[in-house]
């Protein structure tokens, strides 16, 4: 998890619920995202970063900052798409996305987004991507090729995928909008007042 204060990463044992390591990242650690084979971490410092920070973490009670680097635009939120092989940035100050290659960290392509700040979900073939402040949901391939756009309640900032659906609340209008994987609006609920996340609980 994230120590946005001391600007540190931490690993906690959540069988025993104590913190068993922590390491410096060298700024307020934010949106993380863990590589499908669980050895590497990349961190944003912030929520308009300007610095993104990997770690290794294949021996999680010995995490270890391998480097920091500057991305394009001030980062938000981090992905790594399915299979591992690319990371996705999302900006906090810019209409943009950033992809790079996990492995090398060479930036692979940057793809016009709308405003910022955007948050990124996936599923085995699609990227999907927020915008708050355009109300939008837009669904790319993974080379970064827009398939849809759909209208959401503006405020609908962060997105996460559960199943076959996808989920978006809204901080501004306190709906929860559910969609399906090709993007389409299959439900709009109002939920509360402000709604801020949301994530799927599969029932017995």
């Amino acid at each position: 998890m994230t120590d946005s204060g001391r600007h540190e990463v931490v690993t906690v044992d959540v069988l025993h619920g104590r913190v068993v390591a922590r390491v410096a990242v060298g700024g307020p650690a934010r949106h993380v995202s863990l590589a499908p084979d669980n050895k590497s971490l990349w961190v944003s410092l912030g929520s308009k970063a300007e610095e993104v920070a990997v770690l290794e973490v294949s021996h999680p009670l010995r995490p270890r900052l391998v480097r920091r680097f500057h991305p394009p635009f001030r980062a938000h939120d981090v992905g790594f798409a399915p299979g591992g092989r690319q990371v996705w940035l999302s900006s906090g100050d810019h209409r943009a996305l950033a992809l790079y290659d996990s492995r090398t960290g060479r930036l692979l392509t940057q793809l016009r987004a709308d405003a910022p700040p955007q948050h990124i979900t996936f599923t085995r073939s699609n990227a999907y991507v927020t915008s708050g402040d355009d109300g939008t949901l837009r669904v790319l391939s993974l080379d970064g090729r827009e398939i849809r756009m759909t209208k959401v309640p503006r405020g609908s900032y962060n997105v996460q995928r559960a199943s076959d659906w996808i989920l978006t609340p809204s901080l501004d209008e306190g709906t929860l909008c559910i969609l399906d994987t090709h993007g389409r609006l299959l439900r709009r609920l109002h939920v509360a007042p402000s709604s801020h996340d949301a994530c799927f609980l599969l029932a017995a």
